[in-house]
This record gives C-alpha cells, structure tokens and sequence, in this order.
C-alpha cells in the first residue's frame, strides 16, 4: 500500500470512528505541463503540480462533503469536521448510499495508464516538438500566413479512492499531446483549421510533422468557402464532428438525464432508437486508452457496456446513485472531482466501425455536404431538436467539390440516429469519444 492509499485508508477509519454511517476518501495528484508556440516563438509555458484531498460522509441518509490540500493529520481532521457540519445541515435523501458491496472491485492486469517516457522528456525536446508542429504547417503552403499557435502538453499523476466497505485502489495515469492551428489567407479572406494527436505515452503519438501538414491540409481546403442555397440533402460527418453526434447520444442515456425526465430517451429501453447497423458501446477496459481505468470513483470496476445494439436501445449509464433512482444497476461510470457526489462520466463512449471507406459514401453521393466543423449549441436532449452552425465541404457527383461555410444543418436526434444511411471502417481512438464517418441519409441545409 502507498503511502497516500494509506493516508486514505486511515481517514475512512477515522470517519467511522467518529460516527459516519458511510465514508469515501480521494485524493488525486498530479504534475502538468504546457507549452504554447506560435510564430516559432514560446509564448506560454506552464509546469505545475498538485495535490488535493476529498471526503464523503454519510450520516444516515444526510451527505457531508470537504476536501483539501493539506494532507497532514491535523488537515484532514479539519476536512472530516467541515464534512460532519455539512451534513448535520443538509436534508435527508433517501436515495444516498455507497455503491452495493457486490458492486466493488477493480480490474486486474496492467491497463497501460502510465508511461515513464513522458515523465523523461526534457522541456527543450517538448519545445522543440510543438515548434516542429506549427513548421510543417507553415511549409505546406504558402497561403499559411498566421498561425493560433502550437502546443505540446503532458500529464503524468495518481488517483488513490477508498470507501467504509473495505475498498482501496489505486492507479496511475499520463497523458501527451500535440496540437497546432494554422491560418490560410486567400485574397482578403482568412480561414484557421486544426489538427491534433494525444497518447498515454510519447511512443505513441504522431509525428509533429505528421500533425501540422494534416492542420494545414485541413485549413488549404477550407479557402474559398461560400454559402450554398437552402435544400434537404445527404450530409457526411467527419469523425471529429461525428463524434459530436455520440455525446448528445451519452448525455441522452446518462441517467441523471434519465430520472430527472429531461431526456427524449426516457423509457425508452429495448426499443429501437437507432437504424439497423447502429452499435454503440461504452468501455472502459479497453487497455491504453482515454477512457479507461481499472475502476470508477465509487469503487466499482470499469466494464463494457453496450449501450445501442443494432439500432436498440438496451442500456443507460449509471452510478450507483443513478441506479437505485431507476430501480437498476450501476454500469460502473460515477465520476467525481476530489469532493461532492459522484456524477457520471464515459469510459471508451464509441461507435463500432462499419464497412465502407470513407471515399466510398462520398461516391455515394449525388448531393451533400460533408461536415468538418459544428458551430455553437443548437442542442435540446429533451426534446431532441437539432439546429447547429457548420461549415465543411460540398459534394457533387460523388466528389468534394468546393468549401462551405455560413450554414446550419438542422433535424431531431431521433431522425438522425434513424436515419444513418453509412458507417465507415475510419475508427479510431483519438480520445475517450469516438465514432467513425457517418452518413445521415437526409438534414436540412440552411445557406443564402
């Protein structure tokens, strides 16, 4: 046992003993870095560490809550008598619990969380990477005139919990990343796109080089954007925007959104929601990635979840909490900050791939749009209206034929998630949502 497993281990004791009918103990820490590019000049650098501490007591059915940065023992008594005050005040929930002892437990093997090399990379070399980065996109094409600027970020910490029933766990986590924005000026206009790739460990991400000519090439094609005339037309989402599409879908069967009846998937388990070839899973086991642990903040291991299988609907997500108000069980996805009650949060939330390549839904088109970026909200999960900014490309012919901007696309969730006409084999995990290139058979597009 480490030395903050311990730490935490002994608050939970101490919680008890002073008379919680309930007690959950987190601590996280932490050590970030970041540097921010542009022009070839450093403009921000960033190196931090961190360190904080959480309590949850249950006194019957009343819910105290504090946390802290100070780990020595007379901060955490301080914390534990701020939690007993709260909860002396707070009205009682006869939902609030710990998650069913059965329910506990964490997954065993190494979920490759943590890698040493991103913890060995001098400040220079991670300088040099994003400068590497915004390079390549500026030697793409002399149109890219300006840039937002590159970035090279890293994470490296630990996440210790531990609760009244006898569970204690801990894990390690790290996380790299490269981003860069470049800026295309065509005539008086001016166009900025980005491209972006992330790992658990530096092995694992792109080349900077690799990365700023893709932002570059994504930013070419967007120059000489114009509007196109109101119509309802096929409408092809990229994976960065299809993925856009799987969120509103989770924030639909989160269930918080479920009990509370602000969802359009209320009461809608075991019927069909989606077209045929629609499989969506959420996993939080799969090793090495975004969305993965070997537990979730209330103790419970992380698990797949088939949440839409061929277009039905067969499961919510849930913490325990969640769970008892539906009359179900958790799926393992309580999440939490330091303090507070756990709310839900994805593992791996995605998609499964289908068949076709990319290219060959865009053939498939005689008339469309394919969709690069979504502009604002335009979102309603209760009822499922649909109305967002985008811009992308046009397709004619079956062919990508000029840039589009200064439109809106607009349906319901429920006609969208029906009507996907085509799921390409593009999936990749580039975070902890993911989904592959969609094709909505039919949307309205709102030009000039």
């Amino acid at each position: 046992m480490s030395q903050l497993l311990d730490i935490a281990v002994r608050a939970v004791e101490q919680a008890r003993h002073r008379g919680a009918t309930g007690a959950e103990f987190t601590i996280s820490e932490g050590d970030e870095f970041s540097v921010g590019v542009r022009m070839n000049e450093v403009e921000t650098l960033k190196e931090a560490g961190s360190r904080a501490a959480g309590v949850r007591i249950l006194t019957g059915k009343r819910v105290g809550s504090s946390y802290t940065s100070d780990l020595s023992p007379e901060g955490i008594a301080r914390m534990l008598d701020a939690a007993f005050e709260i909860a002396e005040i707070t009205t009682e929930d006869p939902f609030a619990g710990l998650p069913d002892l059965q329910d506990l437990g964490s997954l065993d093997g190494d979920l490759q969380l943590y890698s040493d090399d991103i913890e060995a990379l001098p400040t220079a070399r991670k300088i040099e990477l994003a400068r590497c980065a915004e390079a390549a996109a500026f030697a793409y094409d002399p149109r890219i005139t300006n840039s937002k600027g590159a970035s090279f970020d890293t994470f490296t910490g630990s996440h210790v919990f531990a609760n009244s029933l006898g569970f204690a766990g801990e894990y390690r986590s790290s996380y790299c990343s490269i981003s860069v924005m470049p800026v295309a000026k065509q005539g008086d206009k001016m166009e900025r796109d980005y491209w972006s790739t992330s790992s658990r460990r530096f092995g694992g991400l792109d080349d900077p080089e690799e990365v700023g000519r893709t932002a570059a090439e994504r930013v070419i094609r967007r120059l000489g954007a114009r509007k196109v005339a109101t119509q309802k037309v096929p409408v092809l989402f990229e994976p960065q925007t299809a993925r856009s599409l799987l969120n509103h879908l989770f924030d639909a069967v989160d269930g918080r959104s479920i009990y509370r009846s602000s969802s359009f998937l209320t009461g809608k388990l075991g019927e069909k929601i989606a077209a045929d070839d629609v499989t969506i899973i959420d996993d939080g086991t799969l090793p090495s990635l975004m969305g993965t642990s070997p537990f979730d903040d209330e103790g419970v291991p992380s698990r797949r979840t088939v949440v839409v299988e061929n277009g039905v609907l067969r499961s919510y997500i849930l913490n325990s909490y969640a769970a008892r108000k539906l009359g179900l069980r958790t799926t393992g996805n309580a999440s939490r900050g330091v303090t507070g009650n756990a709310g839900i949060s994805n593992g791996n939330f995605y998609l499964e791939k289908g068949s076709s390549d990319p290219q060959d839904l865009i053939r498939g088109i005689r008339r469309g749009m394919l969709v690069t970026e979504l502009i604002g909200q335009g979102v309603n999960i209760v009822t499922g209206d649909y109305s967002r900014g985008a811009a992308g490309i046009w397709i004619e012919n079956g062919e990508l034929a000029f840039p589009v901007s200064e439109v809106t696309i607009a349906s319901t969730l429920q006609d969208m998630y029906a009507g996907i006409a085509g799921i390409a084999n593009d999936l990749r995990f580039r975070s902890s949502m993911e989904s592959p290139t969609l094709m909505i058979r039919e949307m309205t597009v709102a030009g000039r």
